[in-house]
């Protein structure tokens, strides 16, 4: 209990945090965040019965941070790694952003043997990217200025992006400094071939297939406001493809729906909820 260390099949390191006692639930974070993104939630649910765990990706926060590897495959296989080396039973997964097509990715790989519940929370999935079939998405010219955005300057394209990750650009949003400044702080703990690979990553990834095979209860929860993950392409797409799904829409919710005060409290009461139902 407390914080360790993970090792996966191919000899990297991954950190994770596990506190309380209880049903498991395994948090997924976001790019380019880490494990420290989901303090809020963990502290919620242990001190409400549930053992809250929640890993840095490889790349990411306090895991190693190896040259290659930034794809949805091995993301996948890097969870698996964690949830067998824990021996980990009945868990509620929680993925945000990148992390729920981690997490979608990893049920596709490795099924649903050590898995009760699902949360995708602002998720990338089905998929981001633009497309005649998808032109809800995300222009192919966002990405590359993402990247480029990452690799002229990174802190500060982090303090920028922040910005439009927790809606601080919206009139009465209360997104507050603390909010931005931790934001910058953990995407700086991203390495930068990271943060350059897993925006390809989640760009070109289609996780259609991996949510068909999505056998147990689903709460997808996103924001109407979502400037990073459009809604439209993402959690109202997955609430129809995943088979036994519950879809919550946030009135003027951000990206950062587990962070920003207001939308962060609805969450958490949710989320707490479908641990108990």
């Amino acid at each position: 209990m407390g914080t360790g260390t993970v090792t996966t099949r191919d000899g990297e390191k991954l950190f994770y945090k596990d506190w309380g006692s209880g049903p498991t639930v395994v948090f997924v974070h976001g790019w380019p965040l880490n494990a420290d993104a989901w303090e809020d939630q963990m502290k919620y649910v242990a001190e409400n019965g549930f053992r809250g765990i929640a890993h840095d990706r490889r790349g990411h926060g306090r895991s190693t941070q190896p040259w290659e590897g930034y794809d949805f495959d091995t993301f996948a296989d890097d969870l698996n790694d964690l949830l067998t080396a824990l021996d980990l039973q009945d868990v509620t997964l929680v993925g945000h952003s990148m992390g729920g097509g981690e997490l979608a990715r990893y049920v596709g790989r490795h099924g649903t043997d050590r898995v009760s519940k699902a949360v995708l929370l602002s998720a990338i999935p089905p998929l981001m990217s633009q497309s005649d079939s998808n032109p809800e998405g995300v222009p192919a010219q966002v990405f590359e200025e993402i990247r480029n955005g990452i690799r002229k300057e990174r802190s500060q394209f982090w303090k920028d992006t922040a910005e439009s990750f927790l809606g601080g650009n919206r009139p009465g949003n209360q997104a507050t400094q603390g909010n931005r400044d931790a934001f910058w702080l953990m995407a700086m703990a991203q390495s930068i071939k990271a943060g350059v690979d897993c925006v390809t990553a989640f760009e070109r990834t289609d996780f259609t297939e991996d949510l068909k095979k999505f056998d147990v209860p689903t709460l997808v929860v996103h924001g109407d406001d979502d400037q990073i993950v459009p809604f439209e392409a993402t959690g109202e797409k997955t609430a129809r493809i995943v088979p036994d799904a519950t879809l919550k829409v946030y009135e003027g919710g951000s990206h950062g729906i587990a962070v920003v005060p207001g939308h962060k409290d609805k969450f958490n009461q949710d989320l707490l909820a479908f641990l108990r139902s």
